[in-house]
């Protein structure tokens, strides 16, 4: 469980991706694509924080940028003591053995002209010194933490299957002895026999070597498995971050509701009086998102102050942020919920004027 002492690892502020969109015979800088809009928040270390969203949320982006494979559009991103975002190059070389990636296509990430053993030394040939005899060793090493048998060293990534070919992924992101690893959907591509035995195999290599995980997914029932706390995504920003049982048992944000209202029950008698959520309209474009609140086009409890301002995540338990005008730390109960208040306009306590 979360200790409110342990140490920050990984601090992001602020976060910001647009794409830019050109158009016209001129090619003419005419607009951007907000993929992600703002977006703050902390991992500790030793724990695994996350991050739930449906697709084009921007999940994806967020992690990506984390370990700058993209050029920030602003805001900052402190991972041991390092702001990421300022490093020149040959600094943000010398700090790529401390963060890590492992891809969601195991079968797109892999290099498909090189060995197992290739592709897992290939770190090492870049950022250690090793002699031959030593990275043959470390490549060992690496393939009995994973499950690899050594005598696969020299087959090529087509002859394994998608769980095999993810356990290479892993494989390789350890192989530099990161602190923090991004896991990008790492399940997403396996069939459901093999999911749990990845996701088995990344909290044993946890508990092992302390590592630190950002872990993307849209199963929510996986996220429910492996995380310590969660954040929910919605078009670019973050709508509500809690620990993991509070949020699977009480969500507060209209849009985390419907979303873990999706989730299925294995006690039948609870799955029968589920109450299933439907949201209306289609999710906005983040060329153009809405003003005000981004969830203001698609709320069950919108009202008109939605549409102007847009909610601040501001903490309204324990560890738990909310962006909502209607939930207020004095309360911390479901957005709509009978809680004797009325659903009027708010003060304007944690909403950006």
């Amino acid at each position: 469980m979360l200790d409110a002492g342990r140490r920050k690892l990984v601090e992001v502020r602020d976060l910001k991706m647009y794409f830019p969109i050109y158009s016209g015979l001129l090619r003419r800088h005419t607009g951007d694509v907000k993929a992600v809009d703002g977006v703050s928040f902390d991992i500790f270390e030793g724990e695994t924080l996350g991050l739930v969203g449906e697709s084009g949320c921007g999940k994806s982006t967020v992690g990506r940028a984390l370990l700058r494979l993209y050029e920030l559009t602003g805001g900052s991103v402190v991972i041991d003591g390092d702001d990421v975002a300022k490093l020149s190059p040959e600094a943000l070389r010398q700090k790529r053995p401390t963060m890590q990636m492992v891809f969601q296509d195991p079968q797109a990430s892999l290099n498909p002209r090189m060995t197992l053993a290739g592709i897992i030394g290939e770190p090492l040939d870049e950022h250690t010194s090793l002699t031959a005899p030593e990275k043959l060793a470390r490549i060992y090493q690496l393939m009995d933490q994973v499950g690899l048998n050594r005598n696969f060293a020299n087959r090529y990534p087509h002859e394994f299957s998608g769980g095999q070919r993810q356990r290479i992924g892993i494989a390789r992101a350890l192989a530099l002895n990161p602190k923090f690893i991004v896991c990008d959907e790492p399940i997403a591509a396996l069939d459901v026999s093999i999911q749990a035995q990845v996701v088995n195999l990344l909290e044993e290599l946890q508990d092992r070597l302390g590592l630190t995980y950002l872990f993307i997914s849209h199963d929510l029932s996986m996220v429910r498995h492996i995380a310590d706390r969660v954040a929910v995504m919605y078009l670019g920003q973050i709508a509500e971050l809690s620990p993991r049982d509070e949020l699977y048992a009480q969500p507060l944000h209209p849009y985390a509701i419907a979303l873990l209202s999706a989730v299925p029950e294995p006690d039948p008698s609870r799955e029968g009086a589920r109450q299933r959520i439907i949201l209306q309209g289609d999710v906005p474009s983040p060329a153009n998102p809405p003003k005000g609140c981004n969830f203001s086009t698609r709320c069950p409890q919108v009202q008109a102050i939605c549409h102007r301002l847009q909610p601040d995540l501001i903490e309204v338990a324990p560890l738990r942020f909310v962006a909502c005008h209607f939930v207020q730390p004095q309360q911390a109960q479901p957005a709509g919920s009978t809680g004797g208040t009325e659903a009027t306009e708010p003060t304007q306590q944690g909403v950006n004027a």
